[in-house]
């Protein structure tokens, strides 16, 4: 239990205070009367001999409270003990309803709305907010014609030499044993807080895990040892930093959902090259978000090399660094939301798969993901599968010098994996399933350790559907499946690209240009649908052609007909339902659909918008073809499954 002092005015006060103790033992350790004047120091003193709550009233206690951190208990005067010194002050003045001024702080006193009703009188109450403004409040009584002022010290003494009658504030025993009583309970509050305090901090300093708490604005208040070697930084340096400088990889998005909407978040991030699982968890009080907790655990390096692969990699020094997720475009939302979930997918052993369109930036996240997880010390290894005859991808894949064998320890990285022939699927699947590889010969069954990995152009349920990926291994590799939104989906990161190509480009060939705002806009609303490889390309020859230094609209219009002409009257599809439909044929069939389409032969679903209305006018068009559908749009047919999908669009 902690120490409680009483600091009072009145020796009459302190008398009480005994009274009290003799009939009830509490835990009040030291009593004393004290000046108003000398009421902070005397409260200092108290807390330099261990005072952990101090019991004062009136402009003592407000002081206590205004000039030390020390928490005050404040006697408050209860309704009977006014009700006595009402009745005492009507007995003084004897007139029918006299006027009585209650001076001094507003939690000295009770309630007293109904004291006119009740007692005959007419109550008025002058409350001081500071005890240099209690003269003042004093004086306003006395000019208000008071018949008689109840008030503390100061009240008594003013209104004495200005020959007005009054009365001391003076209680029984009930208000002081209500603040002891209000004390013990603020005590044991306090004890059980800080036991609680103890243990989560006992606790903290223990964990294998960093742990950093933060309050709602995002400041660290607190971390343990753990997150200090992780962070390289004390304690003191780390608290009153914003997590945002401190660990930027946790973006805006994080922290909106955590403190903003107060649900949890998870990512995988590095740290001085330690890669770390970290959960925010939001700390609600009263059903508002009052801070959150970050813990991490480092992701464990657990695979083990085989001795060739360990030698190896000893000599391999030397190597530029690896890509890594924070070398990845991604400030727009879509993107950040994929770097997320394939940090997450860099904890599990399993297989990923990445779908996306040409030139998005599925390798660099699969080399990512190879580089986060425990299988980083290990090769990664990129072998295409289109192009290739079975013969050809059975001993490039599979055979006694093919990449599983060689990716021994590491990730094999399989692009264009829907071109894998029947055979080697099945080969793929024993791989991944029972950790086995064989090429030609099922004799030379051999046992491997490695991570697949592989790259698709379209959703893996639209390749299932079209036979071109067997049930068995849609199933097995269906869990950790991937989409990598291309640039049109990304304006952010494609206003980043576009700049950024631009610079490159002019540096390298030592030649400056820029662009005007029409060029600007008539590529952040080009589709690229070859994504960034297209960027790159197109800046190359845009600059090394390029006979002026300001590039407009024009000189970029006509070089873009010029390199991709089937792309001239494509729709650019955006996220909007209406929004960005380009192109005088598929904006009139929007305002005004085909009247000749029989549209008794379909079931169409109810309160269709009017891009899924545009989407099943071109499918009954094409009799169902979504290839041509699809072409007809400007879209590719993995985004127009996607859309058929999210509309319920059956056929």
């Amino acid at each position: 239990m902690g120490k409680i002092a009483l600091l009072v005015s009145r020796e009459e006060m302190l008398h009480q205070a005994h009274n009290i103790l003799q009939e009830k033992k509490l835990q009040i350790q030291e009593m004393r009367v004290i000046r108003t004047e000398n009421a902070v120091t005397e409260a200092r003193r108290s807390i330099a001999d261990g005072a952990s709550i101090i019991i004062a009233r009136g402009l003592q206690a407000s002081l206590i409270k205004q000039y030390t951190d020390i928490p005050v208990v404040e006697i408050v005067l209860t309704a009977q003990e006014m009700a006595l010194l009402v009745m005492k002050a009507k007995q003084i003045i004897k007139k029918p309803r006299p006027v009585i001024a209650v001076v001094g702080f507003q939690n000295m006193f009770c309630d007293m709305s109904y004291f006119d009703e009740l007692y005959g009188i007419e109550l008025r109450t002058y409350f001081a907010r500071q005890g240099a403004g209690l003269p003042g409040t004093v004086q306003a009584a006395m000019e208000d014609q008071a018949d008689l002022i109840i008030g503390g010290d100061t009240a008594v003494s003013l209104a004495t030499q200005a020959g007005v009658p009054s009365l001391f504030l003076s209680m029984t025993e009930d208000s002081m044993r209500q603040a002891f009583s209000m004390a013990e309970s603020m005590d044991y509050a306090m004890s059980v807080e800080k036991k609680t305090a103890a243990q989560i901090e006992t606790i903290s300093d223990y964990s294998f895990s960093g742990i950093m708490r933060m309050d709602a604005d995002g400041i660290v208040t607190a971390v343990n040892p753990v997150m200090e070697d992780l962070l390289g930084k004390t304690q003191d340096k780390l608290c009153g930093q914003n997590i945002r400088t401190l660990v930027p990889a946790i973006g805006d998005e994080a922290l909106r959902k955590v403190l903003g909407e107060g649900k949890d978040y998870s990512l995988t991030m590095e740290i001085g090259h330690v890669s770390l699982y970290v959960l925010l968890a939001p700390v609600l009080y009263e059903s508002r978000v009052d801070g959150a907790i970050l813990s991490c655990h480092r992701v464990r390096k657990s695979v083990q090399l085989p001795q060739k692969s360990r030698d190896k990699e000893r000599g391999q020094k030397g190597l530029p660094p690896l890509v890594r997720f924070d070398d990845i475009l991604q400030k727009s939302p879509a993107m950040q939301e994929c770097i997320r979930m394939a940090g997450l997918y860099a904890l599990s052993e399993h297989p990923v798969v990445l779908s996306g369109e040409p030139g998005t930036e599925k390798r660099m996240i699969a080399e990512s993901i190879h580089n986060s997880g425990s299988r980083s010390r290990g090769p990664f290894l990129d072998v295409p599968c289109e192009g290739l005859t079975g013969e050809e991808q059975r001993n490039m894949i599979f055979g006694e010098r093919g990449a599983a064998l060689q990716a021994q320890g590491g990730t094999l990285l399989l692009r264009d994996l829907e071109y894998l022939t029947s055979a080697n699927q099945y080969r793929l699947y024993q791989l991944i399933r029972f950790r086995v590889c064989y090429g030609a010969d099922i004799a030379s069954l051999r046992k491997v350790s490695v991570r697949v990995m592989a790259t698709v152009g379209e959703p893996l349920a639209l390749l299932a559907d079209q036979g071109r990926i067997s049930q068995d291994l849609y199933y097995l590799l269906s869990g950790l499946e991937l989409a990598v939104p291309p640039l049109r989906e990304r304006p952010e990161d494609l206003s980043e690209k576009l700049e950024e190509t631009l610079q490159d480009c002019c540096e390298r060939y030592s030649r400056y240009h820029v662009l005007t705002a029409g060029a600007k806009q008539l590529l952040t609303q080009y589709p690229w649908r070859g994504n960034l490889f297209q960027v790159e390309s197109f800046f190359e020859r845009l600059i090394l052609t390029a006979d002026r230094r300001s590039l407009d609209e024009n000189v970029v219009g006509a070089l873009l007909n010029e390199l991709y002409p089937e792309n001239t009257h494509r729709r650019v599809w955006g996220n909007e339902d209406s929004a960005g439909f380009a192109g005088s044929k598929i904006a009139g069939r929007m305002a005004q659909p085909e009247q000749n389409v029989q549209k008794e032969q379909i079931p169409e679903p109810p309160a269709l918008c009017a891009r899924a209305q545009v989407i099943l006018d071109a499918l009954k068009k094409h009799g169902g073809n979504r290839e041509k559908t699809a072409q007809e749009l400007g879209i590719s047919k993995s985004t127009l499954w996607r859309l058929m999908k999210k509309y319920q669009i059956n056929w």
